[in-house]
């Protein structure tokens, strides 16, 4: 009849179903986790990752055959797929307003933690449904190329991508593997200590020819001769050395700059000259006038390190100048990188600047950094990531296929307004 109202679970599934269905895998998720406590991703290490995605590709192919049931088209439908967007998008609030931790101790714990909600990515609630959208989003996928049409080019780019996105990032995840290796200069590493600090032998190795650091120029400031605090106390002031602008003000002194060396190594006679050289340091001389009483002290100061003394300019009594240790501009190794495979690589690593071999991202992490750019030795970051590549491949087509609709969307609305 025209005004019976439909019952619940009654085919064709709307929105009401989606949202029981979805809140019921949350559910079952919440019940595992307090059952057997948080999803162990390593348990898909390879080779088991790879047989779950065979699986995954098999199943979807096989649940093509019911493409034309009520029940693959809602699975592969729009509120099925809003009701998991917004359950995922209501994980990843929570993760976000949520303070998350790596290691929790099972004993102590409040419910909300139990639940995972401080370990949002390895809660079985999250990753249930991470799974279900992956295979809601795959028969999509399948259902549309059924019934292939070129003119939806950019459909097939963008969900396409997004699938591989998710596929690789997730099954991947279990591979990946971050250590942090110190390497000696002139020397070649290939052992890291693992997170139980076990000696693991990595099938890379690495040679620190030259580290290298660039500085800023440092900083003047007066202290207290007795606590050596900075001065004012409540607000203390430092004067950045800058040769364009040699002039400045510190408390009541004015300060001149008379010469300023940055790699100086000091003389006898408590002069310095310039030496570039590892164990050089930042010198000064200047001349400091007191504003209130007229006083003039002249001096170098410098901030030393572990190869020179410090040297301070005392003003009266009370008060000196002081010079600050210099802040790392920037800080490189040039390493040779060995695989096991027989490759060779040269190349000068930096911050921001990974160098990628194989599956290994190796990125600059560190150094000693009471050493400065004495450092003996550097820190590298290193990345095993074997499914990276396909994550890059989803990220290629998904940006292709948002370009494309809109690209598509522009060109219809320009032929609407011409028929107009």
């Amino acid at each position: 009849m025209k005004g019976e109202k439909r019952r619940m679970w009654q085919f064709p599934w709307q929105y009401k179903e989606s949202l029981v269905f979805v809140s019921g895998i949350a559910c079952i998720g919440m019940v595992l986790q307090l059952l057997i406590g948080p999803f162990d991703f390593f348990l898909l290490q390879y080779p088991v990752n790879l047989f779950v995605a065979f699986s995954i590709l098999f199943f979807l192919v096989l649940f093509l055959l019911a493409r034309k049931t009520s029940f693959y088209l809602w699975f592969s439908g729009v509120s099925f797929a809003v009701s998991l967007i917004g359950g995922l998008l209501i994980f990843t609030l929570i993760m976000g307003l949520t303070p998350q931790v790596l290691h929790l101790e099972s004993s102590g714990s409040d419910l909300f933690t139990r639940l995972g909600f401080r370990q949002i990515t390895t809660s079985w609630s999250f990753v249930l449904l991470y799974f279900v959208t992956l295979l809601s989003l795959g028969a999509l996928i399948g259902r549309r190329l059924s019934c292939f049409r070129k003119e939806d080019y950019a459909f097939y780019l963008n969900h396409i991508g997004l699938w591989l996105l998710l596929f690789a990032s997730g099954l991947g995840a279990a591979d990946m593997r971050r250590y942090v290796m110190h390497v000696q200069e002139g020397e070649t590493e290939w052992r890291v200590y693992s997170e139980t600090g076990e000696v693991l032998e990595l099938p890379i190795a690495i040679q620190l020819n030259d580290f290298d650091m660039e500085e800023y120029p440092p900083k003047l400031t007066i202290i207290d001769r007795q606590n050596g605090q900075p001065q004012p106390i409540t607000k203390p002031e430092y004067f950045p050395i800058d040769e364009k602008r040699p002039a400045g003000k510190l408390l009541d002194w004015d300060i001149r700059l008379e010469e300023y060396i940055h790699q100086a190594v000091r003389s006898s006679d408590s002069t310095y000259h310039e030496v570039p050289m590892p164990g050089s340091t930042p010198a000064v001389r200047v001349t400091m006038t007191n504003r209130i009483t007229g006083k003039v002290c002249n001096g170098w100061v410098c901030g030393g390190n572990m190869a020179q003394l410090y040297m301070t300019l005392a003003l009266d009594k009370e008060y000196t100048l002081v010079m600050t240790q210099p802040e790392p501009k920037r800080f490189m190794s040039e390493i040779n990188v060995f695989t096991q495979e027989g490759g060779t690589y040269h190349t000068v690593l930096e911050v921001n600047k990974p160098f990628r071999a194989g599956h290994w991202s190796i990125y600059q992490y560190g150094y000693d950094t009471n050493a400065g750019k004495m450092s003996s030795y550097s820190s590298m970051e290193l990345v095993y990531d074997p499914w990276l590549y396909p994550a890059y491949a989803g990220i290629v087509l998904l940006a292709a296929g948002s370009v494309c609709m809109l690209w598509s969307g522009n060109k219809k609305r320009r032929k609407s307004d011409d028929m107009e």
